[in-house]
This record gives structure tokens, C-alpha cells and sequence, in this order.
């Protein structure tokens, strides 16, 4: 895939185009180098209804992460190579053992910065007999060119679209240009999965779903997204409307992020849920009940056995 311009040595695979020399050992804006880290494999059972279904997600939680938002639910993987090494080989054999276990499908967790391995994981693993749907589960912030490739590979994108304020993208993720890149993307994705298709059991098996995480005083944000998601996309995308912001204790200690230490109230989430109503959009999860808390995030191992 190095001819088609995308490397990841200098690395131009994610928008902010960092340049770093992975193959040397050099790490980038994400945090990693080109060895690939995974901090859990597992079923996972707390995605939608139509990913995790009865018998879990096969879920690969990458270690580094090329946004890196201060809120960030999965911090203690996101900020570097914490995690377990595999070769590209392993890695296609993780896939093969989720499968065997049972899982639904294979669901890539902040995969952007091993795109390359990954595509090639995919393809041996395909090989060898994988036949499960592949979920590219990220951020919103990956250039169209990216998603372009991965058709053929991706069945199911699970994409956050996490702003339509470009102030609130830099202050939270340094990534002003967030609201256009995650415009690009999306498009991109739709072109490459097309509507969405479930099986008997409602398992999705290709398609798109766009997830929103409510953020605390920002429901301003969280319309505008709904509004132009389902304004541009209407029934061709799912949306997944999430009210479990954890707050952490490590932003007490910055001034400016004093809005992010508590959890969304009742009250903001079913605003939000209501203006959605309004809209006419039918295709999406709410989430009800105290999902704010931290026994919701999955306990990241590195010693972990598929």
C-alpha cells in the first residue's frame, strides 16, 4: 500500500500528517512507532446491541491514539505503547481466535496509525478462513484517502463525530480542522459500506454508525452534529447517542477544563434525545441508566490471552 501514497514511514496516515520516521523507530503524534502494541483482545459486551449482540464483540483495543482528547475514556492506552507487541502474523491470528471463540465480529479499536498492518492482518487472517464482518471502530478524524482503502477490508464503520465546533475540537483535541476532516471521512465511509444491512438476528453486517459522546454543557455541540449528520445522511447511517462521559480526577488540576469534571445531567442527555426525536431520526441507540462510571471502561491487560 506504500506506492498509493500513504506511509507510515515518514507517517502521513492520519490528518495531522506528523511525518514522523516510524520504521526508525521514531514515534509520532500517536504516540507509536510502526511495532504494533494491543493493550486488550477480547468479547466485548458493551457496544450496540447490533455489534456486541448476545455473544460479544471481538474486539483489538490498539495502544496510541492520534487525537488524544483530554477527555479521553481509554487515557491509559491512548498516550503510548502500552500493550502487548505483535507481529502482523499475530495479530491475524487474534483475529482467528476471536472468531473462535464465538465473537460477532472483528472490532478494530483506535486503529488509524496501524491502518498498514492491519490491511495486512485482515488479508492473512482472510486467507486462513476469517469470515466475520471487520469493524473499524475511531475517532472521526481520518483522512478520506484512508478510508478510501479500505474498501474490500471494512464492513462496518463505527465512527465517533465528536464536534461541529471547531473551538471546542481545539480545546479538547488540539484538532481545529476536526468538523472538516470528519465531514470527509463520513462521506467516504458511506461510499464504501453503503446502507446499512443486518442479518436475522439484527447483527449489523455493513453499514456505517455515527456515535456522538454528550459531553458536560455542550449540547449546543452535540445538536449541530445530530443535525447535520441526519440532514446530510438521513436512514443511510445509524446513530448512537451516548450519555457516559466519566469525569476524571486528572482535570481538576487544568482551569480550563472545569466544565469537563462532572457527568452530564439527566436533564442535558434527554434534551438532546428530544431535538433528535424532533428531527424525525429513527435509526439510533440512546442509552438509559448511570452509565458514567468507570467499571463501563474495560480493564486493559497486557498479559491478555485470546
Amino acid at each position: 500500500m506504500k506506492g498509493n501514497g500513504l506511509s507510515d514511514s515518514p507517517c502521513n496516515l492520519c490528518p495531522r500528517e506528523c511525518m514522523a520516521e516510524r520504521e526508525k523507530g521514531q514515534k509520532g503524534y500517536c504516540l507509536s512507532d510502526n511495532r504494533i502494541f494491543v493493550a486488550r483482545a477480547g468479547l466485548h459486551m458493551w457496544e450496540e446491541p447490533c455489534i456486541s449482540g448476545s455473544q460479544g464483540s471481538g474486539t483489538v483495543f490498539f495502544s496510541g491514539c492520534n487525537l488524544r482528547c483530554v477527555y479521553c475514556q481509554n487515557y491509559e492506552i491512548a498516550r503510548g505503547q502500552r500493550g502487548k507487541q505483535l507481529s502482523v502474523e499475530e495479530l491475524s491470528e487474534t483475529f482467528l481466535a476471536l472468531q473462535e471463540k464465538g465473537a460477532a465480529n472483528i472490532n478494530l479499536v483506535t486503529p488509524d496509525h496501524y491502518m498498514l498492518q492491519i490491511v495486512e492482518a485482515v488479508r492473512v487472517a482472510k486467507k486462513k478462513g476469517l469470515s466475520l464482518p471487520i469493524v473499524y471502530n475511531g475517532s472521526g478524524y481520518e483522512k478520506q484517502d484512508v478510508i478510501k482503502k479500505l474498501g474490500g477490508i471494512v464492513d462496518i464503520f463505527l465512527t465517533d463525530f465528536k464536534y461541529m465546533d471547531a473551538h471546542l475540537a481545539e480545546k479538547y483535541s488540539k484538532a481545529p480542522d476536526y468538523p472538516v476532516v470528519a465531514k470527509a471521512a463520513l462521506q467516504e465511509m458511506i461510499k464504501v459500506t453503503g446502507e446499512p444491512v443486518f442479518d436475522e438476528n439484527g447483527m449489523m453486517r455493513r453499514g456505517t454508525m455515527v456515535r456522538h459522546l454528550l459531553l458536560p454543557g455542550h449540547k449546543k455541540n452535540a445538536k449541530e452534529v445530530l443535525g447535520y449528520v441526519y440532514e446530510t445522511y438521513g436512514e443511510k447511517v445509524y446513530i448512537s447517542l451516548m450519555n457516559q462521559y466519566t469525569p476524571f480526577e486528572r482535570l481538576k488540576e487544568h482551569s480550563e477544563f472545569q466544565q469537563l469534571c462532572r457527568k452530564v445531567t439527566k436533564r442535558e442527555y434527554e434534551s438532546v434525545v428530544d431535538f433528535a426525536i424532533e428531527l424525525g431520526i429513527r435509526n439510533a441507540f440512546i442509552q438509559e441508566g448511570d452509565t458514567a462510571k468507570e467499571s463501563f471502561i474495560p480493564e486493559f491487560d497486557i498479559n491478555f490471552n485470546v
